[in-house]
């Protein structure tokens, strides 16, 4: 980041450090990310920071609150702008990887949180998206199912897990192999091996 950022008023100043914490989260280990860090990336002095944020947990927390609201509001664009629940389906599935995609430092922020042990509210605000995320999906089944579009016999709760889990398994490839471009390669083919298994055959 530019050290302009010293200069930027609170709400901006705020964007930039959420920004630094995703840059800094695509290149190591999260949990080795200190204030220090943070702050040396913006071209500020922990102080500065602290004047916007009190505490490292301060700044996960409006991470992961950033995370949650722009991923569903590209999650609800996508779907919105489908015909069919099905369509609305793959259009979530495309809309979810790209977004990871443009911010590669989103998943290991994710599954750092969600292996603490203990419980935090950055913790908690990822659990919170999951479960929204996990509705959303058994809404669609529902309507799928309704208009005869998904197989009536479908098992919601194992495709919605099954949807979020290729989503992170596409992703966690990419990661180990460096090049996040293979998870925008892989996705349409992943994809119609998933909505085979969904959708009504006869």
């Amino acid at each position: 980041m530019s050290a302009a950022a010293k200069y930027l008023p609170a709400e901006e100043r705020r964007e930039v450090t959420i920004a630094t914490v995703l840059e800094l989260a695509a290149e190591q280990n999260p949990t080795d990310i200190t204030t220090a860090a943070i702050a040396g990336r913006m071209g500020l002095t922990q102080g500065a920071l602290f004047r916007h944020f009190p505490n490292k947990a301060a700044i996960l927390q409006a991470v992961m609150t950033w995370i949650s609201i722009k991923l569903m509001a590209r999650l609800d664009k996508a779907r919105q702008g489908a015909t069919s629940p099905l369509a609305a389906l793959e259009a979530m599935f495309m809309a979810h990887v790209e977004f990871i995609a443009k911010h590669p430092g989103v998943p290991p922020l994710l599954f750092s949180e969600l292996q603490r042990a203990e419980r935090t509210v950055s913790k908690d605000l990822v659990q919170k998206f999951l479960k929204q995320y996990s509705q959303q999906l058994h809404r669609l089944f529902d309507e799928g199912k309704t208009i005869n579009e998904l197989d009536p016999d479908l098992d919601s709760e194992g495709a919605a897990f099954m949807f979020i889990g290729t989503v992170q398994g596409l992703i966690i490839q990419s990661l180990l192999a460096g090049k996040v471009e293979l998870v925008r390669e892989q996705t349409p083919r992943v994809f119609t091996i998933y909505r085979r298994g969904i959708r009504r055959t006869q």
